[in-house]
């Protein structure tokens, strides 16, 4: 009895008769029912709970960046909607659609990944091998991060990622490749503009690599640029609030929320993604001839990078794809030595080694999350499907919280963010009184849409975040905030987190 690595395909020239045959299929379905099942044990995304309350409400008729204030461009949300479209229509929850719908995603990222590959030069272990661990970087690693755009990303990232080793390689591209790499890359850099750094670099790279400057002007390029421009006319024409509302104030207050340089790059991701391209370079080192993949996949690391660095939050999520395709690297550069018997055995034993540590270490530190159980619970016994108003700038308090009570939320933004980063900038300095009072206008505008949210549905619980921020005595100092507040009796604080019950009237 034998065990070999194989497809797993029909016809398949290692599925012979009386070997036992552990193919990369099978490896892959193995990793597929582990993410499966974690999906059941991890608390859901607090961002994507929020998206799948915006596409209920579009679905119900209401506006993006006009009843609802979202930072995101379009794409972000639209991700998500086939999900909550289909679970309208089937009657199931949109969460289990929404992951199933991912799952799906991951799985044919996959297959069409392999399918630009297989006829490639590029040897069969390490093609095989890389299969199951991308499985494993895309469907595991996330853990409470799962479903984020970044995580996203790199699943609709990985079919282009192929065309550009290839390009890097100098070997043939079909055009079904193509159009699928021009689509795929496009929809990656829709996402957020940063992520033009990621596609950017592996082009550059594979042009560089291959030394030929047409790489730069290969048509899933032009066809990605031109998906880009249509998409960024859609938004003008579809969305002109994005630009008119809602830029405007990314670019005044957002942006002002940023951590330390210093303190983004002493991260535990900074330091596993380092030490994957660490992992990368000492295997190269043993290689007569660069290897393509692993260049261009350090390259799109690298641009990922740069994208975690310049959005300045040091989130978790914004750090998954640069760790995640640095990871890819090191995997596939171990799987190509053994192919091709580059290096030795006990080198290659040692990065395996470190990276299995790397991935563990690095699911430990995409599954921070925020416990807000006993939240929920004090909640949960005021009534059943509660409609929900939060004074607050942390979303973890809210969400999923409202959606697995099977409530309605009443605000119309995740929430309260504009004030306090203003308020945060004020006190650490990073803003002059001249820039608070001219960023006061916005403050005034989100402070007006809570008080429209809180009259035109009155809630049944109000949820007051005196943890790390004042949202309790600034709504006592507010005439018309404390006024609406009046009708609310305390029932639970847990740790300055005041629940409040609605007490005046029966629940409509």
């Amino acid at each position: 009895m034998s065990l070999d690595i194989g497809l797993g395909l029909p016809g398949d020239e290692t599925a012979r008769q009386g070997a036992w045959t552990v193919t990369p299929l099978h490896a892959v379905v193995a990793v597929f029912m582990v993410a499966i099942i974690l999906r059941g044990i991890l608390p859901f995304n607090v961002d994507v709970s929020w998206w799948l309350i915006v596409c209920e409400r579009m679905l119900d008729g209401q506006r993006l960046y006009v009843d609802i204030l979202e930072t995101n461009p379009p794409m972000a949300g639209a991700v998500y909607f086939l999900g909550v479209a289909l679970a309208r229509a089937i009657h199931a929850r949109p969460e289990v659609v929404t992951n199933g719908l991912i799952f799906l995603s991951i799985a044919t990222s996959l297959a069409l990944t392999w399918r630009a590959l297989r006829f490639s030069s590029f040897g069969e272990r390490a093609r095989r091998a890389a299969a199951v661990w991308a499985a494993a970087l895309l469907a595991i690693l996330p853990m409470y991060d799962f479903g984020q755009r970044e995580h996203l990303a790199l699943v609709l990232l990985l079919p282009a990622l192929a065309v550009y080793v290839l390009r890097a390689n100098g070997e043939r591209v079909t055009p079904s490749a193509i159009l699928i790499a021009g689509l795929c890359a496009a929809t990656t850099m829709n996402f957020k503009p940063y992520f033009v750094f990621a596609v950017g670099f592996c082009i550059l790279t594979a042009a560089a690599h291959a030394r030929d400057w047409r790489v730069l002007f290969a048509p899933e390029n032009w066809i990605a640029a031109a998906l880009v421009v249509i998409h960024a006319l859609c938004i003008v024409a579809f969305y002109p609030e994005y630009f008119t509302l809602v830029y405007p104030l990314v670019r005044d207050v957002y942006l002002l929320l940023k951590a330390p340089l210093l303190a983004i790059l002493l991260t535990s991701a900074t330091l596993l993604w380092l030490v994957a391209i660490m992992v990368v370079l000492a295997m190269q080192s043993q290689r007569r001839k660069v290897d393509a993949a692993a260049v261009v996949m350090m390259a799109g690391s690298l641009g990922f990078a740069i994208s975690f660095f310049v959005q300045g939050k040091g989130w978790g999520y914004h750090a998954y794809p640069m760790v995640a395709l640095g990871l890819l690297a090191a995997g596939w550069a171990i799987a190509a030595s053994q192919d091709e018997r580059a290096g030795s055995r006990r080198l290659r034993a040692g990065a395996m080694l470190v990276v299995a540590l790397i991935f563990a270490n690095a699911c430990l530190w995409f599954n921070a999350s925020v416990d807000m159980r006993r939240v929920q619970e004090e909640v949960t016994l005021i009534g059943p499907r509660p409609k929900i108003l939060m004074l607050s700038a942390a979303a973890v308090i809210g969400h999923p919280m409202v959606r697995e009570l099977q409530g309605t939320w009443v605000s119309r933004q995740e929430a309260l963010w504009v004030r306090e980063i203003v308020r945060r900038a004020r006190l650490d300095g990073s803003i002059d009184q001249a820039t608070a009072d001219r960023l006061a206008g916005y403050v005034a505008r989100e402070r007006a849409g809570l008080i429209e949210d809180f009259r035109k549905q009155p809630p049944d619980v109000v949820v007051i975040d005196n943890q790390d921020s004042d949202w309790g005595s600034w709504a006592a100092a507010d005439p018309e905030l404390s006024q609406l507040l009046k009708s609310y009796a305390l029932v639970k604080n847990i740790n300055g987190i005041e629940i409040l019950r609605r007490v005046d009237q029966t629940r409509s």
